[in-house]
């Protein structure tokens, strides 16, 4: 079993007896996810699987809390962002800019690119090697300075 699906039960059962409920709320949210995890018949359910859908629902989390700001409803959007600090507590610490900026130099030299139309090769290079510890969005914005992009 998961190191992350066993912490998930820890903290869940804490947060019952301590009855926060918003905490609570949360933390089934993500155990439903690692239970579709196991329905997908996909093999284990390994840590590898469950950042990434944890991933996911950071992301789904992202964009309901710019829609809800730009609808002016900031109450909405603030039980959103306590969701992600949830989500947050589950998920790795992603790589700084500095750290982002020297696997982008290294990928682009393992992938011999050298202009923005190379970019995804060089994309992919970095990802297959730092895939659970770098912010994609963060890298293809060096990527695109590195290459002029």
């Amino acid at each position: 079993m998961s190191m992350l699906v066993e912490k998930l039960s820890a903290e869940l059962k804490a947060a019952m007896l301590a009855k926060n409920a918003p905490r609570t709320a949360g933390l089934r949210m993500i155990r439903a996810a690692f239970i579709e995890l196991e329905k997908e018949g996909k093999g284990e359910v390994t840590d590898e699987r469950c950042i990434e859908s944890l991933r996911r629902l950071k992301k789904q989390r992202e964009d309901s809390v710019a829609s809800y700001v730009s609808a002016k409803r900031e109450d909405l959007a603030e039980v959103e962002r306590a969701e992600m600090a949830i989500i947050d507590s589950f998920l790795p610490q992603l790589a700084d800019e500095a750290t982002t900026l020297l696997w982008v130099k290294e990928a682009i030299a393992a992938s011999g690119a050298t202009g923005p139309k190379e970019m995804g090769k060089a994309m992919g290079a970095l990802m297959k090697a730092h895939k659970a510890d770098v912010d994609g969005a963060l890298a293809r914005t060096i990527f695109a300075r590195e290459l002029g992009g």
